[in-house]
């Protein structure tokens, strides 16, 4: 017990040697602690990656979540380890937190993007490979990164999209619901037989099989019209056929109705040409 007061008495002295391995002891404390605290910081967050990977989260968000909380834990355990060595913190991280206010200001549309990518991870309207609608772009979701939403066009274009204008935007996502309705709008002409005409149409969409029993399609009227009427042909598809079916059935009603001798109401523009002495006369010349 003497000794060890002895040596606490000397390591508190103001020999060098004793100052030198004052400082040792508290550097080896030091190390030891941030090396624990590493370890920790380390098994903390890839306890939440691997959380968030079983219940389905996106592997882009689980690993940004996971560095995220690994440098969080690990300024923590930085900072005690500094406070350890005897380095005044407040100062410190007075100064740090000006300089990420700072940092901060300056890429402000960066980290829009950013928290608008995380959101969008977390909440998911869309899926990789669905067909979405957003500010004014159509096209199938080849990745969402963090900061940009990458959209491929029906003719082959890629177009990248800020996640903050993706997400602050009204998104229609064509492929959300396994089936679809199709609206066909067609004039008939009020000399035809309308009967007949969506007879021809539910024969049509009866005979097409990959047109659905349930929900049953519908031919309904919608209105009147100049030349005649106006029907509305809504059957159900599954969501990928919605373009074929629809051009098929295009086809396929025009060849009925010109078999049938329906004929669909054309606009017809008559010019008449103005009475020539109506007409005001050109003054003359001097």
């Amino acid at each position: 017990m003497d000794y060890l007061e002895r040596v606490m008495r000397w390591l508190q002295s103001d020999h060098p040697l004793a100052v030198v391995a004052d400082w040792s002891l508290k550097l080896a404390l030091a190390l030891l602690l941030l090396l624990i605290g590493w370890r920790i910081a380390r098994r903390l967050a890839d306890g939440l990656r691997r959380m968030l990977s079983r219940s389905g989260a996106d592997p882009l968000l689980g690993d940004f979540l996971r560095n995220v909380v690994f440098v969080l834990l690990l300024s923590v355990v930085a900072v005690a380890v500094l406070d350890r060595l005897g380095v005044p913190t407040a100062s410190l991280l007075a100064a740090l937190g000006a300089a990420g206010l700072a940092i901060g200001l300056a890429l402000q549309a960066s980290l829009s993007n950013i928290a608008a990518g995380v959101l969008l991870m977390v909440f998911r309207p869309f899926r990789i490979g669905q067909s979405i609608e957003v500010a004014g772009v159509s096209g199938t979701v080849q990745n969402v990164s963090l900061m940009h939403t990458h959209l491929l066009t029906a003719d082959n274009r890629e177009v990248i999209l800020p996640n903050s204008k993706v997400a602050g935007d009204a998104i229609v996502n064509a492929s959300a619901r396994t089936t679809r309705r199709i609206e066909l709008l067609l004039d008939i002409g009020s000399q035809e037989d309308i009967g007949r005409a969506i007879e021809e149409i539910r024969t049509i969409v009866q005979a097409d099989s990959r047109i659905l029993e349930s929900p049953a399609p519908e031919v309904l009227a919608l209105g009147l019209t100049e030349g005649g009427l106006k029907l509305a042909v809504r059957p159900w598809v599954r969501s990928g056929d919605v373009g074929v079916v629809q051009s098929d059935l295009l086809l396929a009603i025009k060849q009925r109705f010109d078999a049938a001798g329906i004929r669909l109401p054309q606009r017809e523009l008559v010019f008449r040409p103005a009475d020539a002495a109506a007409q005001p006369a050109l003054p003359q010349r001097p």
